[in-house]
């Protein structure tokens, strides 16, 4: 089997990485669109330190502040011509990955004036996007290192994502202070998104060479935290950096290896019952690890080496994943199910045993 490593980001690492290294800003243009949902950028202090880089170095800019949770296509397009209208070279985007992933998206539109909304799934276009510097303010996504961004369709509802060597921002810059605003809810979906994408990544056959020893940095760092989550049931400041820096080792390790059959899985619980996407995720987790002991039963045993026994794994991720309340009926199980009639995703079939549509539907079934 062949590999295909390709990472062309930039990180810029550290404590006060935006407000030491402004002249960077200078390097993308002289105004910018900044791209933020409606609290995360102003509370984590994200958003003043960018203002405050981008007054130092005399750079205008204006402000997009409209990204939700699942950020629409719509949502997107639109700020795609205010950056046409305002007269920005570059994007900015600040907050978790809604923000981040719109950021890859809105560049794309705002140079390319005739595309409509939905054509961004073609990926057909005629000029290069605007380059995108992006700051990122919670510790899951891992969107700062990845040619990925997750956008939902308008018309169907359906989350799809798009990729590509476009979809690189110029420069990413990585403090992990700004997560400490993230309250404990949130930090642990965040974290247990995180969690999935090293372990998903880790078990796909592309998990080797280099990107094996990001997988093997950030599993059993963000297991620890989240043990330490699961045990104390609060996040302490001491959990933030390591939080944050596993969840970038980890996007490291999707970006070559892409993830497997709980993400696709997890969008019917975001889209359906307003779950988190790392808990949504998360949620099957039991049946996955399951499956990569069966089929790939080398690389399990080594994830247990890197974190606890399988029960013990299970348990701690269970513990951190609420579903109260939430049940799908085999009759639901295969309704959802039906979106995957025509095509099988990349996802279940990098899975380990690969998957099915009716398996699929079966561990859907499981939810309550």
């Amino acid at each position: 089997m062949s590999y295909n490593v390709y990472m062309p980001a930039r990180c810029i690492y550290g404590e006060n990485a935006v407000a030491d290294n402004s002249a960077v800003f200078a390097s993308l243009g002289r105004k910018a669109l900044i791209v933020t949902g409606r609290k995360g950028a102003e509370s984590s202090g994200a958003l003043a330190d960018v203002e405050a880089a981008l007054e130092k170095e005399g750079i205008g800019y204006a402000v997009f502040n409209e990204i939700q949770s699942n950020p629409l296509v719509s949502s997107c397009h639109r700020a795609g011509e205010k950056a046409r209208e305002t007269g920005a070279d570059f994007i900015i985007g600040i907050g978790g990955g809604s923000p981040l992933d719109s950021s890859k998206a809105i560049a794309i539109y705002a140079s390319n004036p005739s595309l409509a909304p939905l054509d961004i799934y073609k990926r057909v276009y005629d000029n290069p996007p605007l380059p995108v510097a992006l700051v990122g303010t919670t510790a899951g996504t891992g969107s700062e290192v990845t040619a990925v961004a997750v956008l939902t369709n308008d018309e169907t509802g359906i989350k799809k994502s798009i990729s590509g060597p476009d979809c690189y921002a110029k420069v990413s810059f990585c403090d992990p202070k700004y997560t400490r605003s993230v309250p404990f809810n949130q930090t642990v979906s965040t974290a247990l998104d995180a969690f999935a994408h090293a372990t998903e990544g880790f078990f796909t056959a592309k998990c080797d060479g280099p990107v094996m020893l990001f997988a093997k940095e950030c599993i059993p760092a963000l297991y620890k935290c989240l043990c330490a989550l699961a045990e104390t049931n609060s996040v302490s400041d001491d959990l933030r950096a390591p939080l944050y820096y596993g969840s970038i080792y980890a996007g490291l390790v999707i970006n070559t290896c892409g993830t497997c059959f709980p993400h696709p899985l997890g969008y019917v619980l975001t889209e359906n019952f307003g779950v988190s996407h790392g808990t949504a995720c998360a949620a099957f987790f039991a049946p996955f690890i399951d499956r990569c002991e069966r089929f790939a039963p080398e690389k399990a045993a080594m994830f247990f080496e890197m974190t606890a026994d399988k029960e013990s794994v299970k348990e701690t991720i269970a513990s951190l994943t609420d579903l109260k309340g939430i049940s799908i009926s085999p009759n639901e199980a295969e309704k959802y199910s039906m979106r995957w009639s025509e095509t099988i995703p990349r996802n279940f079939l990098a899975s380990p045993g690969s998957l099915t549509r009716e398996e699929a539907r079966d561990i859907l079934a499981t939810i309550g």
